[in-house]
Order: C-alpha cells, then sequence, then structure tokens
C-alpha cells in the first residue's frame, strides 16, 4: 500500500488545499513544517499563491513568527557577507558564495524564509591557504584544534574544519569542492569559476551559474549522509528548479550537458525524480545526461524505499517503522560515497572509539 505523504509536504504540492484542512490538521502542519525548519518557507509559498488569507489566525501567528525570525536571519547573515567581501577585496581569486548565502545574494527565492546555520565559501584548491590566511586576520579561527581532524579534513575533504569569527559567533565553511577528493565522482572543482554570477554590490564575491546552484543543491543533499534537514534541501532545489528551468522545462538541457561535463549525473537523476514525487517539481528527466545517472531496477527500488522516508521532515507524524532504518543506512553509505574502504574503515574506527572515549572525531 502506497504511504501518504505528510500534510506539509502535500501543501507545498499544493495536492491538499489550504482550505480544506481542519483545525487538527494544520495543526500537524505547523509541527511538521517547525521540525523541519520550514515554517517561514510555508509563509512566503503561501504568499506568492496569494493563499495567506486562507490561514486560520491562529496558525498566521505561528507563520508570522517565523518570518519575522528568517527575516532577522537574513539580515545577519548580509552584515557577515559585507564582511566576507573586505576580506575578499584583498585576494587575487575569486571567492564562490555556495548554499543559503548564495540564494539570498542571488535573490533567488529558495532563500525566501530560509533559516541560515553557516556561510559556505568556495575558493580554488591552490589559493585555499591565502583565503584562511585573510579570514583568520579579520577574526575567523579554526573552532577544531585536534591533530587527527586536521589532518582529516585537509588531507581527505573538499574543506578545511569550520571557522567561527571570535566576537559574533558566525561560521564559514571554507571549501576547494563541492565534494571530498577521495571520492570517485569528485568534480573538477575549477569549472565552477568561469561560468560563476558577478554581484553588482560585490567586487571579488560571486555566486554559481544557476545550473550549478541546482547541481550542487543536489550533490550537497544525495551524497550527504546527515539527512535531519533532507526535507528543507529538498523544498530548496524545488524552488531552484522552478525558477531557473521554468515550468515548461526549457532550460532542462542545459541541465543535462552540465551534469554530463562535471560527471554528476546520479545527484541530478536523484533531484528531479524526488523533487517530482515529493513536490511536485514541473520537471522530468528528459534523456541525455539523465539517462546515464538513472541506477539499474535494484537500486533505484531501494533508493525510493530510503529516499521516501529519509527525506520526509523529522517528525514523528512523518515516520514509520522504516524511517530511523532508512536514515541509517543512507548515512553508511554517504561514507562509502565519499572515501574509499581502505580510508573510511579506519576513520570510522577512530570516531566510534572517540565517542566511546568521550572524545569524539569528526
Amino acid at each position: 500500500m502506497k504511504k501518504e505523504l505528510p500534510l506539509l509536504l502535500q501543501v507545498f504540492a499544493q495536492k491538499k488545499p489550504v482550505e480544506q484542512l481542519t483545525e487538527g490538521e494544520w495543526d500537524f502542519v505547523v509541527r511538521q513544517a517547525r521540525a523541519g525548519m520550514l515554517l517561514a518557507r510555508l509563509y512566503y509559498v503561501l504568499k506568492t499563491r496569494e493563499s495567506l488569507n486562507l490561514v486560520p489566525k491562529v496558525v498566521m501567528r505561528h507563520l508570522e513568527s517565523a518570518k519575522v525570525h528568517a527575516e532577522k536571519q537574513q539580515n545577519d547573515l548580509l552584515w557577515e557577507v559585507r564582511h566576507i567581501a573586505k576580506v575578499a577585496d584583498k585576494l587575487d581569486f575569486p571567492v564562490l558564495l555556495l548554499k543559503g548565502a548564495a540564494y539570498a545574494i542571488g535573490g533567488y527565492a529558495a532563500s525566501e524564509g530560509r533559516i541560515f546555520s553557516d556561510i559556505d565559501l568556495l575558493v580554488p584548491k591552490k589559493n585555499i591557504a591565502d583565503a584562511e590566511k585573510q579570514l583568520m586576520l579579520n577574526g575567523w579561527l579554526s573552532s577544531n584544534k585536534d591533530t587527527y581532524d586536521q589532518r582529516y579534513y585537509r588531507q581527505w575533504m573538499h574543506e578545511i574544519p569550520p571557522l567561527v569569527h571570535m566576537f559574533r559567533g558566525s561560521v564559514i565553511d571554507l571549501h576547494h569542492n563541492i565534494l571530498p577528493i577521495t571520492s570517485s565522482v569528485c568534480p573538477n572543482a575549477d569549472l565552477f569559476f568561469d561560468p560563476a554570477q558577478s554581484m553588482d554590490k560585490y567586487k571579488n564575491i560571486k555566486i554559481l551559474s544557476p545550473v550549478d546552484l541546482i547541481i550542487h543543491s543536489a550533490v550537497h543533499l544525495f551524497y550527504d549522509g546527515e539527512l535531519d534537514h533532507g526535507c528543507r534541501d529538498l523544498v530548496d532545489l524545488d524552488a531552484l528548479m522552478r525558477e531557473i528551468l521554468g515550468q515548461k522545462q526549457t532550460n532542462v538541457n542545459a541541465l543535462n550537458t552540465r551534469a554530463d561535463e562535471l560527471g554528476l549525473q546520479r545527484a541530478v537523476f536523484y533531484a528531479i525524480r524526488y523533487a517530482s514525487k515529493v513536490l511536485n517539481t514541473p520537471v522530468t528527466c528528459i534523456g541525455g545526461a539523465m539517462n546515464a545517472g538513472r541506477p539499474n531496477k535494484f537500486v533505484l527500488s531501494l533508493m525510493d524505499f530510503l529516499f521516501m522516508r529519509a527525506l520526509m521532515p523529522d517528525h514523528s507524524s512523518c515516520n514509520d517503522l522504516w524511517t530511523g532504518f532508512a536514515r541509517w543506512l543512507l548515512y553508511i553509505r554517504s561514507h562509502c560515497l565519499r572515501m574509499p574502504m581502505h580510508l573510511l574503515i579506519p576513520h570510522l574506527l577512530r570516531k566510534s572509539w572517540g565517542r566511546l572515549t568521550g572524545k569524539a572525531a569528526h
């Protein structure tokens, strides 16, 4: 028997008209949205659909409160970006904003009501030491002093340990790629810089090209094992694809071509598949790179079983008996995709030992 999607996602997908929601159903929608960090996003989606007048007053108080919180977070983000821009102006190489910060600076709808936790930057690998030095001179310091963790990040990963500002507490994740260099599908990061979009307000701050924004969002969601915010990330993808590809899929060929060029067809295939299934995103897999990214029937059936559970809001009303197992199995999968076994097994053993002894490593 096919499992029904949570009420929140039925509202997002317009499969459940808001005027038909009962008081008890609204209670579930609010709880699911809050658990998924999507309450403010729900406000903006309903505003775009001109449906806010259909929301009960008691529910509107929750939505408006979440909206105020999200606006405050976005103002804080813009303040931090201005400080980062001052650092970028001292560098002779481009600095790219990624994920939520890029959506906000680029004026994308995906930023409306989005909650931000840190700021992700991408610089050329050969320049990452210079970027780190300038950030440190401006108050961002490494938050991790563990020798093994430092080596783990700098030798194998696509980023250095997080940098935390000594006064403001803002967190920067400084990347030189979008996937660990140990991953078999790690792309050539140099390909992201030439088509990057310049920002009028900032001299040396850029964001990924429109199709690269979609691809990076897909990679982040379907290669990262931390799926606590997977539903929010899927909503990001839905918003990006609707805005960038258009309701008539006019730019889907560009997405096909770019996914093929970067060797990231599988992540893009999953992004289109599950955004369409869950949120009714008007984009379908049309030949080309999408066919190259399609797994065999067994793997696809397994991924459907796992992702259609793991990508739901992290709320008890959205779970079934298999949800915890699905998230755990995808967590293991993500590690296998990120590192070869001869590196992964010693790393996981060390990580497990650290947790047992109270000295948890990354």
